[in-house]
């Protein structure tokens, strides 16, 4: 323990040898920025005070509003965050989405600009990872933006690379429906994977520079990504598959493509993709609630459902076991491919000891009691997914120099 703390005082040139598991975290949060890969309190916004930020100030403890959000300034820094993907997300209703939700996606990415632009104090936009890190070094948080969901783009490249040029840098393929070109987790299969145009924007992405995320994908969408994709791709808030079998997670076989790719596993906090406890509950709860809705009418199946629950409160998943998923990927591809994907403010209560984005912290401390280095913790906290952003810069300017924009069209080739 005393050498590793040495070396890491040499790498991070500390002041002084931290004695503490808190201390050794401080130091190299200090020196590496901690990126989350996915938050939701723009959809939180969004729903609550329709996206006016004049009437829920990040700033305030908003633990203290009802319902309490997992996410605020004071939180933020007493987390420790140096940089955010927030997740410009809206829902999808129906299998291939609709030419809606492109608006409302683009005021999605208006409202981050915005959030930016109100508190640029705290908040600056970066657009690649050395952004990321000379944001980081002056002492604010480099905000991202993640597009979350491929039925943003409606099956139009043009569209893909406007929300480029908007800010965009990653983009989920899917969401829980899936799209004309690509099968999602949690929807049925129709297409094994991608389609012929779904391999076209992976392609496109790799052009522009833009992280392909496979979280939400169907596994066979995994696989065909990986084997396009000449860029490393990222799961922006996904588990290990092998400790809890939800279809949001990753399987040990695709974990093996992501390590060969080169890519990261951003770990999420999602009580039901963490605790295969919660995940059963969750089963046997909507089960609970079909039975429900065939005897009774709507209002009582809905009073009944509640009794249901209260007998039956939901179990809550912990810090540990979000540290065992970290520990599975790590003993099945090893350090490099690791990184933090939480999902505050888009998810129900999160596991015990990381309630909210001040506790990040904690998380690491149990890391390093579980044997990991200085430079591992910091490797899972924002080295990782940095080095994955330099690639993808890296690619898409190799690529640039032989390949204009595709101007493939899904009814060509689909």
């Amino acid at each position: 323990m005393k050498f590793s703390v040495l070396v890491t005082a040499c790498l991070y040139a500390a002041p002084m040898i931290a004695e503490t598991f808190e201390q050794r975290v401080v130091e190299v949060l200090k020196a590496t920025p901690l990126v989350d890969g996915h938050n939701d309190i723009p959809w939180a916004f969004r729903k609550r005070v329709n996206n006016r930020l004049d009437r829920l100030d990040l700033s305030d403890d908003l633990s203290r509003v009802e319902p309490p959000t997992h996410t605020d300034i004071p939180r933020l820094v007493k987390g420790q965050v140096g940089g955010q993907f927030w997740s410009v997300y809206v829902p999808i209703r129906e299998y291939g989405g609709g030419s809606e939700h492109t608006q409302l996606v683009i005021e999605q990415i208006d409202f981050v600009h915005r959030l930016v632009d109100r508190y640029p104090e705290t908040f600056e936009l970066a657009y690649t990872a050395s952004d990321v890190r000379r944001i980081h070094a002056g002492g604010k948080i480099a905000s991202l933006i993640g597009l979350e969901g491929g039925h943003a783009i409606n099956d139009s490249l043009a569209v893909l690379r406007r929300m480029y040029q908007l800010g965009a840098r990653y983009m989920t393929l899917t969401h829980t429906k899936g799209l004309r070109w690509a099968d999602s987790a949690t929807d049925i299969v129709r297409h094994n994977g991608l389609t012929s145009f779904g391999e076209a924007v992976v392609r496109e992405m790799n052009r522009l520079g833009m992280l392909v995320d496979l979280s939400h994908t169907s596994a066979d969408t995994m696989r065909d990504a990986m084997r396009v994709s000449e860029a490393p791709i990222i799961f922006s808030h996904s588990s290990a598959y092998t400790l809890v079998p939800h279809p949001r997670n990753v399987p040990d076989d695709v974990l093996e493509l992501v390590s060969e790719n080169q890519g990261v596993v951003m770990v999420t906090f999602y009580p039901s993709y963490v605790s295969e406890r919660v995940r059963r509950y969750g089963l046997d709860a909507m089960a609970e609630r079909q039975r429900l809705q065939t005897e009774f009418s709507e209002e009582e199946a809905s009073r009944r459902l509640n009794e249901w629950q209260q007998a039956n409160p939901a179990p809550r998943p912990t810090l540990a076991q979000v540290a065992d998923h970290i520990d599975h990927i790590h003993d099945v591809v090893g350090i490099d491919h690791i990184g933090i994907g939480a999902d505050y403010d888009g998810m129900p209560p999160g596991p015990i000891g990381l309630e909210d984005v001040s506790k990040y912290p904690a998380l690491f401390v149990e890391l390093l009691k579980r044997g990991y280095s200085d430079d591992d913790i910091a490797k899972i906290a924002g080295g990782n997914i940095l080095r994955v952003m330099q690639d993808v810069e890296l690619v898409a300017k190799r690529i640039a120099k032989r390949r204009l924009p595709s101007m493939i069209t899904i009814e060509e080739v689909d």
